[in-house]
């Protein structure tokens, strides 16, 4: 598997993926900061570089994910595999708060995966407050 990826699948992957992170929907518009291209499973796991297995990540939820799959839900205490954003829909798992600063989780693998990826740390938090008075956040749909 080589690390190169074809410039056609970063482009369909970057018009898939409206141009934001797919785990705290951050967009490079409103950070300044280049997406990076995030294998779902990642390829020391046996991760393909095909779209089903491709994403846009911001650099923090890729950094912080590195090669993860899955991670404690710190409610249960269980394993729990992290979010797919190929196979479910962002809605489905987390929420914004009501001033749009907070991803929330509404499950298991949503909380695990805020833990994880930490999306919701005091940077992005504070970034996300700014882009709310600037009309550029939440994201719609």
């Amino acid at each position: 598997m080589s690390k190169y990826i074809p410039d056609i699948l970063k482009n369909q992957i970057s018009a898939s993926d409206k141009g934001r992170c797919c785990y705290c929907l951050t967009t490079e518009a409103n950070s300044g900061i280049p997406m990076t291209h995030d294998h779902i499973q990642p390829r020391s796991k046996g991760g393909e570089t095909t779209f089903e297995n491709l994403c846009l990540a911001c650099r923090s939820c890729n950094e912080f994910k590195a090669d993860s799959t899955e991670a404690i839900d710190p409610l249960t205490g269980e394993t729990t595999l992290l979010f797919n954003p190929r196979t479910q829909r962002w809605s489905d798992h987390f929420n914004w708060s009501s001033d749009a600063t907070i991803v929330e989780d509404l499950t298991t693998i949503g909380r695990a995966t805020i833990v994880c990826l930490r999306m919701n740390n005091q940077v992005i938090v504070v970034a996300r407050r700014r882009w709310t008075i600037s009309g550029w956040h939440p994201p719609i749909n």
